[in-house]
């Protein structure tokens, strides 16, 4: 936060409080706007977008007793930013902050205010900003059952992590970091571009706002080392193969207190020996004979986890006819579970004999008269 966003946002009037509002009433109203900015409950609306920010921002400082204490200080000495009408003859005249605010740390002689006001706006108006942790990437392999009903899984993961032996400094045990001078410990540097002054992360510190003149053995000096650790990841029931799921918060540590970052979980599933899936639905092929299917008839059919189901199949039922077993699919999102699909595949007995000859001879003489591809000769007839 810049010395001069203290001086010329009004994050009361952002908020729409009282300037003697309680932490408990700030809280309450920013609970409130954040519902109703949140990008999540207003896609694409760049606006909305725009005022959740201004709102988080704003309760970030009035939030905090120390820093809003050190606003309303700001606010009082500098007022909005710009001086009053005055000078000999009553001319008016205005100046803006922004320029000695800006400063030129790290690229002129000059400081600006900021610097003469070090202590009241943390070193300089700006400090060291808190770091997001990184993202983290892995794999795991389920079985065709675990992706189905969904399963908890070990997960051993190597991520960047504060080093153990300087506790994250980066300086070598008994030493300390000191601040970086250039940017006073903010880790960006303003840099003057005519009217407009771009910030940039500080080449001395590397954006880390400290130096270390005496480096950790273990991490040189930067503070991260690589930690491995195991933990108990719920893959969801339902998922997929191929499917790549976001766990927020789950991936490596942030520095200065910052977010965690989140973990993406590559899953790969393996195949089953009698189900298949399209997509909430498990499909599985079930052979029938051939009385069955030109007599009808009741079949018994397999699930992936529990009692078989009784189908009943139609009487002349074709090869390649399926039937739907509801409930017997994979899990959904909202609980409730999909189909199994059950194709049905006409038989045909490799060798034949006996009484089963003899009935099949009768049968074939009997529907003689009747030519299943007639239709087919005549459609080409008449192509």
């Amino acid at each position: 936060m810049s010395t001069k966003d203290y001086v010329e946002k009004d994050y009361y009037k952002v908020l729409g409080v009282p300037k003697d509002a309680t932490t408990a009433e700030i809280k309450k109203t920013y609970r409130k706007l954040a519902r109703e900015f949140h990008p999540d409950a207003n896609k694409g609306d760049a606006k909305a977008e725009e005022r959740f920010k201004d709102i988080s921002e704003a309760y970030d400082v009035l939030s905090d007793d120390k820093r809003r204490k050190e606003y309303d200080e700001a606010r009082s000495l500098f007022g909005t930013g710009r001086m009053r009408p005055g000078g000999p003859g009553g001319n008016g005249y205005s100046f803006d902050f922004g320029d000695l605010f800006s400063g030129t740390q790290g690229g002129g002689a000059g400081g600006g205010i900021g610097d003469v006001f070090g202590g009241l706006f943390n070193r300089g108006g700006r400090q060291a900003q808190p770091r997001r942790g990184a993202d983290v990437e892995t794999e795991v392999t389920l079985s065709f059952e675990e992706a189905v009903d969904g399963a908890t899984v070990p997960l051993r993961m190597t991520s960047q992590a504060a080093c153990r032996s300087c506790s994250g400094t980066g300086a070598k045990a008994g030493t300390t970091p000191r601040v970086c001078p250039t940017c006073v410990g903010a880790g960006t540097v303003s840099r003057g571009q005519g009217a407009f002054a771009l910030s940039e992360p500080c080449r001395d510190c590397k954006g880390r706002g400290m130096i270390v003149d005496d480096p950790c053995p273990d991490c040189h000096g930067s503070g991260r080392a690589s930690s491995a650790r195991t933990m108990q990841v719920r893959i969801p029931a339902g998922v997929q193969d191929a499917q790549r799921i976001r766990l927020k918060g789950k991936g490596a540590q942030g520095e200065r207190g910052g977010q965690p970052g989140d973990l993406y979980v590559s899953v790969h599933v393996t195949s089953h020996p009698v189900f298949g899936r399209k997509g909430d639905n498990l499909t599985v092929t079930v052979p029938v004979t051939f009385p069955e299917a030109a007599l009808g008839g009741t079949i018994d059919v397999p699930t992936l986890n529990g009692p078989a189901v009784k189908l009943r199949l139609p009487a002349g039922s074709a090869n390649g006819l399926t039937l739907r077993a509801r409930g017997k699919g994979a899990t959904r999102k909202d609980g409730t579970r999909g189909d199994l699909l059950v194709t049905v595949e006409v038989t045909v007995p490799q060798q034949v004999d006996g009484e089963a000859l003899s009935a099949l001879e009768q049968y074939r003489d009997a529907t003689a008269s009747e030519d299943p591809r007639a239709a087919l000769f005549k459609a080409a007839e008449g192509a």
